[in-house]
């Protein structure tokens, strides 16, 4: 009997294939710049009595980038279909490319309502850069992002919508580097998946107490340490910056505290702070109508966190981390915050209101302090803080200040390697003396429209201080109304990725 390595649910490797073996769907990559076809490809055309050759020549099986063929083999394989997938040119695919060619196969596996397929990984292990572990990462990562859909709250009917059950990978490379792949991949999809589900349920359904509730989840399953924070021990120790904004609601603000201890000892500890609004009317500084709907999506940088910490709980990394989330809903009643308002935050510092829609960074400054008070040495916050951020660098990349270059360039590092676009912004001097612009408190909350995405980071900065930090403003790519390749409409889970490389490579 063949070997077998279960990995997770959905992965089992096996070494071989006996073309009689019954499957809904054999996959099989094709280089375009390959003169004749090899391998598994040339067996296959031989047992179909060269009908892929013949395919091939009249355009029905084609090898461009991200084409998908389909080939019905009429019994005279136990495969009922192939799947040709297209990689285009050898020297010129890459790690993003290969997501978007799984991508692409994973929604057409979908639409035909496949639930098991077999992928013969050694028709994809011919380029330069696939090695085994780093290509079936990218693998297992694609087909979970790809296959996400979100559990609506339509009224079904009787028929079940058939999705990716199983999927067996034959191949002959190293069985440990392709397990630690897959588990790499399925981890970092499911942790995106995960986050991406909190960003798409509505706010009445995800309040801060049910964001507390699904960190409490994690908490659990992971055997984590965790600290929910109430009203009365915020008024307590002084978090009048997170209090300021729920002033409005009635819904109670959560200061939730995951802590995952990788290291003996505890120290050199890392600190993820995500932005928990799970939603924002704007305040008194109300939004308007069309601004408003989408705003369930303001807890982005909150699910960011608890996506990186469901990886991190299933890959077990060596470092010492605080996920660290202040959580509220920003509304309007007769006791919200007021533009002009002078508020204390849990640092000491003042702050002078003027804008209440720029409420995330009031959240974030005691979160922020919050999470050094408990012994952060390094700190990276996730926000939907900014329309600027979206202004500037549009819909796909984050937009990062920071006070520590090696710092930065150590999560930029991160970002690279899991495929994820982040820009620095600059940090020049007379950037910072506009977020010092009051004149009746230490701090302004919103300077102006000019600069908004920078001034806003570096608000932030203020209470990091000399920790090195990191600002990450996912306003931009957090939420979608266009589905690609890998993402539906709706939450992307952007940045999970990213955290979760930064703690699997943290030194």
């Amino acid at each position: 009997m063949k070997r077998e390595i279960e990995v997770f649910e959905l992965f089992t490797i096996k070494e071989s294939i006996e073309w009689s073996l019954k499957t809904e769907a054999l996959v099989i990559g094709l280089y375009q710049d390959q003169k004749k076809l090899s391998g598994v490809a040339e067996e296959i055309d031989a047992l179909l009595d060269g009908y892929v050759t013949e395919y091939l020549r009249d355009g029905e099986v084609r090898a461009e980038f991200k084409t998908v063929s389909k080939v019905h083999t009429l019994g005279k394989i136990g495969a009922k279909r192939i799947y040709f997938v297209g990689l285009g040119k050898k020297q010129q695919l890459t790690a993003e490319r290969i997501s978007q060619v799984f991508g692409k196969l994973t929604k057409v596996l979908y639409n035909d309502e496949i639930e098991e397929m077999s992928l013969l990984f050694d028709s994809f292990q011919e380029n330069h850069l696939n090695r085994t572990k780093h290509l079936s990462k990218a693998i297992a990562e694609s087909i979970l992002l790809a296959s996400y859909r979100f559990a609506d709250y339509k009224e079904k009917d009787n028929r079940l919508i058939k999705k990716l059950e199983q999927v067996t990978i034959y191949s002959k490379q190293n069985k440990e580097d392709l397990k630690q792949g897959l588990k790499k991949g399925a981890a970092y999809g499911e942790g995106t998946n995960f986050a991406r589900t909190l960003v798409n349920i509505p706010a009445n359904l995800l309040t801060p107490t049910d964001l507390a509730d699904y960190a409490q989840e994690i908490a659990e399953k992971y055997e984590m340490e965790i600290e929910i924070l109430e009203k009365e021990e915020m008024e307590k120790l002084g978090m009048g910056a997170l209090l300021a904004v729920n002033q409005g609601t009635d819904q109670p603000p959560k200061m939730i505290v995951l802590k995952y201890q990788g290291r003996k000892e505890w120290n050199q500890v890392v600190s993820f702070v995500g932005k928990g609004v799970t939603y924002d009317s704007g305040g008194l500084s109300i939004k308007t109508r069309e601004g408003m709907i989408d705003m369930k999506s303001d807890m982005g940088g909150a699910a960011a966190v608890l996506g990186a910490m469901d990886v991190i709980g299933k890959l077990k990394p060596e470092i010492n981390l605080l996920a660290v989330i202040p959580t509220a809903e920003n509304l309007i009643n007769g006791s919200a915050l007021k533009p002009g308002d002078v508020i204390t935050s849990l640092s000491g510092k003042t702050i002078e209101v003027l804008n209440t829609d720029a409420e995330g960074r009031l959240i974030l400054a005691d979160g922020i302090t919050y999470a050094k008070q408990l012994g952060a040495n390094y700190l990276v916050d996730v926000a939907t803080l900014t329309g600027a951020a979206v202004i500037a660098l549009g819909e796909s990349t984050t937009g990062a200040l920071t006070n520590n270059k090696e710092w930065y360039e150590k999560v930029e590092k991160s970002a690279e390697v899991a495929g994820e676009y982040m820009w620095l912004l600059p940090s020049f001097d007379f950037y910072k003396k506009m977020v010092k612009s009051s004149s009746i408190a230490d701090l302004n909350n919103s300077p102006g429209r000019p600069a908004g995405a920078i001034t806003a980071g570096l608000f932030l900065g203020e209470f990091a201080g000399v920790t090195p930090w990191v600002h990450l403003d996912i306003a931009g790519p957090s939420y979608t109304k266009r589905s690609s390749d890998l993402n539906p409409k709706g939450g992307t889970g952007v940045m999970v990725r990213t955290l979760a490389e930064l703690a699997l490579t943290f030194s």
